[in-house]
């Protein structure tokens, strides 16, 4: 059974840092891409990071956190990572994780239709 759990979240001050973690369980995690997803109230869900499976696996950034944000996976643990800093109040948001299992390569960076299994999410607040 395929399970994404993310945790990390809270509520921080504008520039101060976050790092979220997104632990995988029931697939071949290592050989699968995983995605960062972000969702305001009343919003489409956002696309902010992707890895492609394997290791020195490559990264793509939306322009909103490109330069703050860094993604990276730890296969042998399960585990993907969203480092986020120089947080702004715009990037409050409910930040769920995102993979298709054996799909190595990621999608289009966007596209939420195509994954296939979801976490539910950590919440993270960022006040002025």
């Amino acid at each position: 059974q395929v399970r994404l759990v993310e945790s990390g979240g809270a509520s921080v001050q504008a520039g101060g840092s976050l790092k979220l973690v997104c632990a995988g369980s029931g697939y071949y995690f290592s050989s699968s891409c995983m995605a960062w997803f972000r969702q305001v109230p009343g919003q489409e869900r956002e696309a902010v990071a992707q890895i492609n499976g394997g290791e020195g696996s490559s990264t793509e950034y939306s322009t909103s956190v490109k330069g703050r944000f860094t993604i990276s996976r730890d296969n042998t643990k399960m585990e993907s990572y969203l480092q986020m800093d120089s947080l702004k109040p715009e990037d409050t948001a409910m930040y769920y994780c995102a993979t298709t299992p054996g799909a190595p390569y990621c999608y289009s960076l966007g596209r939420t239709d195509l994954y296939a299994y979801w976490g539910r999410g950590t919440q993270v607040t960022v006040s002025s």
